[in-house]
């Protein structure tokens, strides 16, 4: 299981490699999504906020989410710090993400931009 702290820095790494690409900062600007990060079973929700190609983390729960990426702690972790891809516990059913397809898909070709498969 991960620790608060540890899903807090996957995120930050997820972050910092974002912001060194800007080419998909680019290709972003017109995307201005708010994504809810939460995990089952620690206590941690953490707002994704995407405007005009850039990218912030925030601590706790939006007021409404375009996309809601849940599962356990530890897929989390290992997503955004991209030591796994999303499709394996997507596919299983222990990473859920809810929005509209064309989000998930956006989303998840940023996570290939970022770490690659």
């Amino acid at each position: 299981m991960a620790t608060h702290q540890e899903i807090r820095e996957s995120l930050q790494a997820f972050l910092d490699n974002y912001q060194k690409n800007e080419r998909l900062k680019t290709m972003n600007r017109d995307w201005d999504r708010i994504i809810l990060v939460r995990a089952t079973d620690v206590q941690f929700e953490h707002t994704i906020s995407l405007k005009n190609g850039e990218l912030e983390i925030m601590e706790g729960a939006p007021g409404q989410a375009d996309l809601t990426v849940v599962s356990d702690s530890e897929t989390l972790a290992d997503l955004f710090y991209g030591d796994i891809a999303p499709t394996e516990p997507y596919m299983n059913g222990t990473l859920k993400i809810s929005g509209s397809e064309d989000d998930i898909l956006r989303l998840d070709f940023i996570s290939l931009m970022i770490w690659g498969e």
